[in-house]
C-alpha cells in the first residue's frame, strides 16, 4: 500500500552527492529529524517534464517555500548519485538535496513504483511531492500518470 498522510517517511539506505560530486550516504533519520522537508519524487534525471518543469519549479520557488517554514528541499529519483549530481549541476539546483535511490529501495518502501520497462527505463518512481514534518508525511500529492499538478511547487506552496 502506498504511503499516506500521517505515515512516517521510510528510513532506508540512500545516497546523495557531496560537493565534489562523489556519492555519500544520506541518513534519512538525521535528514528529517526536527525539520520541515519538501521531498519531490521524479521519474528520472534529465527526463523532459522533470527537467523542464518539475524540479525547476522548486528551484525557482525555494525562497517562497523557505518563507513558509520549509527547512530543506530534496529531490528523489531512481538514479545513482553521479547522475543526480550532474543533473543538479546542469539545473543550478545546488540548494536542493538529491536523494539517489539507485536500487529503488526508497521507492518500494513508499509504494510508489512505476514500471517503465516497456519504454526502456525500467523501474522508476511515480512523480510526487511530500511535505514531511519531523519525519511525518503531512502532505502527499501523487500524480496520476505523467501529469504535473498535485506535485508542483505551486501545489506544495498552497498546501503549506
Amino acid at each position: 500500500m502506498p504511503i499516506q498522510v500521517g505515515d512516517q517517511f521510510p528510513r532506508v539506505s540512500v545516497q546523495t552527492c557531496d560537493v565534489q560530486g562523489a556519492p555519500a550516504p544520506l541518513d534519512l533519520d538525521l535528514f528529517l529529524q526536527g525539520k520541515t522537508v519538501v521531498i519531490i519524487g521524479v521519474t528520472g534525471a534529465f527526463t523532459p517534464t522533470c527537467s523542464v518543469r518539475h524540479l525547476p519549479g522548486f528551484v525557482q520557488q525555494a525562497a517562497a517555500l523557505q518563507a513558509k517554514g520549509v527547512d530543506l528541499i530534496a529531490c528523489h529519483a531512481v538514479n545513482d548519485a553521479f547522475v543526480l549530481g550532474a543533473w543538479a549541476k546542469s539545473l543550478g539546483s545546488a540548494d536542493i538535496t538529491m536523494i539517489a535511490d539507485g536500487t529503488a529501495a526508497l521507492t518500494r518502501a513508499l509504494g510508489l513504483e512505476l514500471d517503465l520497462t516497456a519504454t526502456g527505463m525500467g523501474l522508476r518512481c511515480q512523480r510526487y511531492a511530500a511535505i514531511v514534518k519531523n519525519g511525518e508525511v503531512t502532505y502527499l500529492g501523487v500524480e496520476p500518470g505523467q501529469s504535473l499538478g498535485v506535485s508542483s511547487a505551486k501545489a506544495v506552496l498552497e498546501a503549506l
